[in-house]
């Protein structure tokens, strides 16, 4: 059996040094780390608070305070948007919101996210392709609203996940996946 005891005294010397050593070297590179991650984050947090500023005035609405969620389903997907059940003013924003996103969306319009985002967003130029193809239906909530988008081309569906994964990551939106 290999103990402490058992190796002689220049080795048990190395032994100790290399294991101070060690945490020293560790830490050095975490720090290194995690501030290469601290200016990553800045640089983001910079790009995601652009972007809920557009989306507050794309949508009329403060996300902060909103709840927002990019679900796949199976024939397509649903985009909800909610507030505090006590805020009218918001729930009522929201509520024309989705009704405008809903048309706009039929029509192949995808300006809206183009704007809140600042880019295409993926998924929309197969979407405005397909528009026949695919419904979009707008639907209260309790706290605002929903677009729920159908349809049963396949080529569409993909469109549609694609969409809806880059708003989940772009408005750091839980990921719900529906059957």
């Amino acid at each position: 059996m290999f103990t402490y005891a058992s190796i002689d005294a220049p080795r048990r010397a190395m032994l100790l040094a290399a294991l101070l050593i060690i945490p020293t070297t560790i830490h050095a590179q975490d720090h290194t780390t995690h501030a290469g991650h601290a200016a990553m984050a800045a640089a983001g947090d910079t790009a995601f608070k652009g972007m809920k500023e557009r989306g507050a005035k794309v949508m009329g609405v403060d996300q902060e305070s909103s709840l927002h969620h990019f679900d796949d389903l199976a024939n397509g997907g649903r985009i909800a948007l909610e507030r505090d059940t006590t805020d009218s003013a918001g729930i009522t924003a929201i509520r024309a919101h989705m009704r405008e996103i809903a048309a706009q969306f039929a029509s192949g319009d995808f300006s809206a996210p183009s704007a809140v985002h600042a880019t295409n967003v993926p998924g929309t130029a197969t979407m405005k392709a397909n528009a026949a193809r695919i419904r979009y239906e707008a639907r209260d909530l309790p706290g605002g609203a929903e677009v729920r988008i159908t349809t049963s081309d396949a080529a569409s569906t993909r469109a549609v996940h694609r969409f809806l994964a880059y708003q989940r990551k772009e408005h750091r939106a839980p990921g719900v996946s529906m059957p």
